[in-house]
């Protein structure tokens, strides 16, 4: 029994050491799309105040591709010491439903710290479309089966798929997808008319909405965005139950000690209390939404991943 014990304990003593003293050394947070994003606008802010708060330079990596895959791949395969974090995001949850061949688990190899926000998706439109509500879309829609077309930034993202889950709930319309790779040339697309629908997030297109250039018929979120307070939700115009958020927030490679997890935990949550975080994040159209605990934060992932896979059936997007 003793040749057992021991060697365990051997194994378990320098992890509780290295708990104790975290942070040691400088902490990685993998943001695994490109720099300009929500991601990337709440990841550095954040990082900017931990930096002074643990007294350890918190650094942002922006490790890009594979819609977010080639950098939850490296955390995933990262020592579980809390040093190395991935800004596990909505796309993660939605992976196992659209990925058969992943190196990782996008579920079980990672250790939730906790959300950081939620945002809105927005179904946008250039303002030559002869619609100016929910409802007269979709009956311009059914009117004109196939000529629509709406972009995203890409294939399975998740605004892919609330645009898919519109197309859904409003009676099956015909309106054919057009993937982007990444946002930025589908804003610029948009605003140019040559993609007439749109389902991109709130921080990129509220500029141009703003200033005529997009019109905006409705948040996918189930409350209406502060940031534009008179554009109504997809259910109050019309469709009832439907919601598609924008979210994302901290995770460790398993198997991270349960101390790193509750410290990292607390400082995330004190960085998001900051004034001057939270005057920064809200003036960019999102919620400051930290989990009740790591636990929550973990459920409500496995509650995101467990919706999805009928979704995307639906839609018939075949998984890669």
């Amino acid at each position: 029994m003793m040749r057992i014990i021991l060697p365990a304990l051997a194994a378990i003593v320098p992890l509780v050491a290295a708990a104790q003293q975290f942070p040691a050394k400088p902490i990685h947070i993998v943001a695994p799309y490109a720099a300009g994003g929500a991601m990337d606008l709440v990841s550095r802010s954040l990082a900017a105040v931990m930096s002074e708060s643990i007294g350890q330079q918190v650094v942002v990596e922006n490790r890009t591709g594979g819609q977010g895959m080639i950098g939850a791949q490296y955390v995933a395969r990262s020592s579980p010491d809390g040093y190395t974090l991935l800004m596990y995001a909505d796309a993660h949850a939605i992976a196992p439903a659209v990925f058969l061949k992943l190196n990782f688990d996008p579920i079980k190899d990672f250790a939730p710290i906790t959300n950081t926000i939620l945002g809105t998706h927005l179904i946008v439109a250039h303002p030559s479309v002869k619609a100016n509500t929910l409802q007269e879309l979709i009956e311009l829609a059914k009117r004109e089966p196939g000529k629509l077309t709406f972009g995203s930034p890409g294939t399975a993202t998740p605004q892919h798929l609330a645009g898919e889950l519109f197309k859904q709930q409003a009676g099956g319309l015909d309106i054919q997808h057009v993937p982007y790779r990444g946002g930025g040339q589908l804003i610029i697309d948009l605003v140019g008319g040559q993609v007439p629908l749109g389902l991109i997030g709130l921080p990129p297109t509220i500029g141009h909405i703003r200033a005529g250039r997009l019109k905006v018929f409705a948040v996918t979120a189930r409350k209406r965005s502060p940031s534009l307070p008179d554009v109504p939700t997809v259910e109050e115009a019309g469709l009832p139950g439907y919601e598609t958020v924008q979210w994302f927030g901290p995770a460790a490679p398993a198997g991270t000690p349960r101390p790193v997890i509750e410290r990292l935990y607390a400082e995330f949550v004190k960085a998001l209390r900051n004034p001057a975080v939270v005057e920064r994040l809200t003036a960019a159209g999102l919620e400051i939404a930290p989990s009740a605990s790591p636990e929550a934060y973990g459920e409500f992932i496995r509650a995101e991943a467990a919706r999805w896979p009928a979704i995307v059936k639906a839609a018939g997007v075949k998984p890669e």
